[in-house]
């Protein structure tokens, strides 16, 4: 898949870059985005909610009137929860708010919202813009020369610009990340995604499914283009073992020597 490099005044850079289709083009799943934005707000909550129960209200366990006779409701103390001030019936409790999604969902769901917004116009390729000192109407001039008037912007850039951030955090709907750490949620609030040049390789790297092959190189060779071993003849009777001496050829001792040695 090919895309168009724009400048930072929105104009064709005269180049187009190449998309791995293994991470931009592919059928978006819908339901991996549900349960990593599921994930992602639930880890975002404190849970440090917390109501007094009646065990734990400050008040007195004395028993308020005698049981009989007042002509009032029979009641206990004043910790009761039926009374003012009293505590709270089944109230909520700190607890942890966890969903747990395994990695290889999370990079289809981050992948899935990527191929949403190539279809939906909203990904733009522009060239990587390099600050010696942070320059707000940069930044400002390269969002609106490429026709976003509105709506949220997130730029993705290739590792961590300090520079290009505090160029950028003083605008308002606007968010500086590096690509391989946008989550799937950072994607989809932004109405238009600005991808650096520059940032394309890092953004394929960290999305990859891992079982993939790496594309080819420009050669055309690949790290299984492996040379076949040839079949080896089978070897001769000659090649397998040396000649070894049989009992017939050794000469057999003479009778007489023996006897001259004993």
């Amino acid at each position: 898949m090919k895309l168009t490099v724009y400048t930072k005044d929105g104009a064709d850079a005269g180049r187009q870059v190449d998309l791995d289709d293994a991470v931009f083009g592919i059928e978006p799943n819908d339901h991996a985005i549900w349960l990593d934005v599921r994930s992602i707000q639930a880890a975002g909550r404190q849970g440090t909610h917390k109501t007094k129960e009646r065990g734990e209200v400050a008040k007195s366990r004395r028993k308020l009137y005698r049981q009989k006779g007042t002509g009032n409701a029979r009641a206990g103390d004043a910790k009761s929860p039926l009374r003012k001030g009293g505590g709270t019936i089944f109230g909520p409790k700190p607890h942890e708010y966890k969903v747990r999604v395994n990695q290889k969902t999370k990079q289809l769901a981050r992948r899935s919202v990527l191929v949403h917004k190539l279809n939906e116009n909203a990904l733009r390729v522009i060239e990587t813009l390099t600050l010696d000192v942070p320059k707000t109407r940069e930044v400002a001039g390269m969002i609106s020369g490429n026709g976003v008037a509105k709506g949220r912007t997130l730029i993705l850039t290739n590792g961590l610009d300090d520079t290009f951030y505090r160029s950028a955090r003083n605008l308002r709907k606007v968010v500086v990340k590096p690509a391989d750490q946008a989550s799937t949620l950072d994607l989809l609030n932004a109405t238009t995604v600005f991808l650096q040049e520059g940032a394309i390789d890092a953004l394929t790297q960290a999305l990859r499914p891992t079982g993939k092959p790496d594309a080819p190189s420009a050669s055309g060779s690949s790290e299984t283009d492996l040379p076949v071993p040839t079949e080896l003849s089978p070897a001769t009777p000659s090649e397998t073992a040396p000649d070894v001496p049989t009992t017939d050829d050794t000469p057999a001792a003479d009778a007489g020597d023996t006897d001259t040695e004993a």
